[in-house]
């Protein structure tokens, strides 16, 4: 599953903006909203499917190869629900941020990060100007 968008998980109807809108309306807030709430959601059902998964595949195999595959398995199982975790993680504090009215502006210089940004990307907290230069300082250093 691919969880860099949640266009990826699931379906949702791009918000339509009428000429003249406030940025960051209590129309585009919830519509960020269910799109984060459901997203989170799509994640917590893999996590749970997970827990399952691996509670009715576990076994004690007596071969040493079929216990390393199964190992191996649920390591790779595990570290992606770890990412997804710290994703879920995110989409919080996100979801905090719109009830603080702090979302959808950039956390380095303030101004909006931009409907379609936030669509791609609904954790998002840079502008995709300083959300560039971060990149680049980060090549920079490693």
């Amino acid at each position: 599953m691919n969880n860099s968008s949640p266009a990826s998980e699931f379906t949702f109807k791009p918000y339509e903006e009428k000429e003249g809108e406030e940025y960051m309306n209590e129309a585009q807030l919830n519509h960020f909203a269910a799109i984060l709430n459901k997203w989170k959601s799509e994640l917590m059902m893999e996590v749970d499917r997970t827990v399952h998964h691996m509670q009715d595949e576990a076994a004690n195999f007596p071969d040493p190869n079929d216990r390393a595959t199964q190992e191996s398995e649920f390591s790779l199982e595990l570290r992606t629900r770890d990412r997804e975790r710290k994703l879920i993680k995110k989409i919080d504090e996100a979801l905090k941020e719109i009830e603080s009215g702090n979302y959808g502006y950039c956390e380095t210089c303030g101004i909006e990060i931009g409907i379609r940004r936030l669509e791609a990307r609904p954790t998002a907290t840079l502008c995709i100007d300083c959300k560039t230069l971060d990149e680049i300082r980060e090549k920079q250093l490693g």
